[in-house]
């Protein structure tokens, strides 16, 4: 049972590290961490984590190549 959506991880990530990070970092640290199990029990991959981010552009900013939480 998944207790977090991946937005509310990625969001803990960004919070918790303080700066910007790119999707391979917040996915590396997510998968090191076993912050979020996918359906699939594969792993978080920096393509899934951008897709998110481009999703929810209310809650984070790409800009220089980093992702930082827009609050």
């Amino acid at each position: 049972m998944k207790l977090f959506r991946i937005e509310q991880v990625i969001v803990y990530v960004l919070a918790m590290s303080g700066h910007g990070m790119t999707a391979a970092d917040i996915a590396n640290y997510i998968n090191d961490e076993h912050l979020y199990i996918r359906k699939d029990g594969e792993p978080v991959s920096d393509r899934q984590v951008y897709a998110v981010v481009c999703k929810f552009n209310q809650i984070f900013v790409r800009e220089g190549g980093l992702i930082r939480l827009l609050m």
